[in-house]
């Protein structure tokens, strides 16, 4: 990774973590103290839901299955429950939409230039070997348990199928060693919310080294 000793100028910081480990309340924090925050499963959200091309993409690639819905649209749950369940339809869905999430996401930091700090959360980071991308990566872990319960409740699914979402990604104890600092979220708000506070003094401290 970068070494901020030597920048002047905005560092890009990853947010990344496990399925349900709590990710989004991190950027909403963040976003409350008015950084600058995306998010790569909003943009795969509003792409398939708003970009015409790319539905008549996914239509076309996976026309011999079961992904629409009674009007004919591209059914979110339909089409979860099919990836989920083959890695190769998975992997197809993926080149589809991994190259027109990273195009947003250089709009996104080309657009902020100005900004100090920076953070992309991104879910596949080290799936997608991003890390070079960044120069510090914080990484959200909470107990499979607690993830499982939540993305039951959550996503309205399954044991089975939010067993399926989990074991599709690395294990925590892989990431962890590769990411500068870890949050974990496996207690109340107020403890997770002190951890990310210490973590951002710490970049910001990082940054002003630089500057």
């Amino acid at each position: 990774m970068i070494e901020l000793e030597k920048r002047k100028n905005m560092i890009k910081i990853g947010i990344t973590g496990n399925i349900a480990s709590g990710k989004s309340q991190a950027e909403k924090i963040l976003a409350g103290l008015n950084y600058k925050v995306i998010d790569a499963d909003e943009i795969n959200k509003n792409i398939i839901e708003n970009d015409k091309q790319t539905q008549k993409e996914i239509i076309e690639a996976f026309k011999e299955d079961d992904i629409l819905d009674d009007d004919l649209k591209i059914s979110k749950e339909k089409l979860g429950y099919l990836i989920f369940s083959n890695s190769d339809k998975k992997k197809r869905l993926e080149q589809i939409m991994h190259k027109k999430i990273f195009f947003e996401i250089e709009k996104f930091i080309n657009s902020n230039k100005e900004e100090k700090i920076i953070f992309i959360s991104m879910a596949l980071l080290f799936e997608t070997k991003q890390e070079s991308k960044f120069d510090k990566i914080i990484f959200i872990s909470a107990p499979e348990n607690i993830r499982l319960n939540r993305l039951i409740k959550r996503n309205n699914l399954s044991e089975n199928e939010a067993l399926k979402r989990i074991n599709s990604q690395k294990k925590e104890e892989e990431k962890i060693k590769k990411s500068d600092y870890v949050i974990y979220n496996n207690s109340d708000l107020d403890n997770f919310e002190k951890q990310l506070q210490t973590v951002l003094k710490d970049l910001i401290n990082l940054y002003l080294i630089g500057s």
